[in-house]
């Protein structure tokens, strides 16, 4: 199983209230930028276990989970 990585996130929210994540910051204080958000919906991490809205992201043309759980950020870490 792998591990929960807890994240800061920047985000941009509009005035209906929806999220959009554009950059994460690593765990070492490295910044990745969200090239594209291509999904979100609820859905539970099967890797790292937990729950929330995950998004479907792509950084540096890889595609990658995010997910906000109970107002905390996670990715999926080996």
């Amino acid at each position: 199983m792998c591990r929960k990585v807890y994240v800061d996130v920047l985000i941009k929210q509009d005035k209906q209230g929806r999220i959009t994540p554009l950059a994460i910051t690593w765990e070492n204080g490295e910044v990745y930028e969200i090239d594209k958000v291509t999904a979100a919906c609820k859905a539970a991490s099967l890797k790292a276990g937990g729950a929330g809205i995950r998004f479907t992201c792509r950084i540096r043309n890889k595609e990658t989970f995010l997910f906000l759980e109970n107002d905390k950020w996670f990715v999926e870490g080996k």
